[in-house]
């Protein structure tokens, strides 16, 4: 049963899904602490000292006193920040994918001299007007 399994794995794309899954979450952690740690603070810095991931649109405040302290609020800031976050990532997952997946070049066609369809190398007959090729 191990060997099944392990014939399994090799044999289909599940372990290149589990590394990329794997991978993939190491480089969420890595473009978060870019975006909250490297990104924003200068940032802030330039828009006057503000702290992004404290920014908040209060709706309630909390009661004094009380415990635990409840406050509703919308917390733009840290939305902002994974957004941020979301286009680094988004990024650079471009940039990786234009560098290691490579389209095959398309098949080499005749095109027919009076419908300008495309055909098969091989074919004598046009496949949309059936003139000869």
């Amino acid at each position: 049963m191990f060997g099944e399994f392990r014939a399994f794995l090799l044999k289909t794309n599940a372990l290149a899904l589990a590394i990329g899954v794997i991978i993939g979450g190491a480089l969420g952690t890595v473009v978060n602490s870019l975006v909250n740690d490297i990104i924003m603070p200068p940032l802030g810095a330039l828009l006057g000292g503000v702290d992004f991931s404290q920014l908040k649109f209060i709706i309630k405040a909390a009661a004094p006193g009380a415990y635990p302290a409840t406050e509703v609020a919308i917390r733009w800031g840290s939305f902002l920040n994974a957004v941020v976050a979301f286009i680094v990532i988004a990024f650079v997952v471009w940039r990786l994918s234009s560098v290691f997946i490579h389209e095959p070049p398309p098949d080499e066609v005749k095109t027919c001299p009076f419908c300008r369809e495309a055909n098969s190398l091989q074919a004598s007959k046009c496949r949309a007007c059936a003139s000869e090729i």
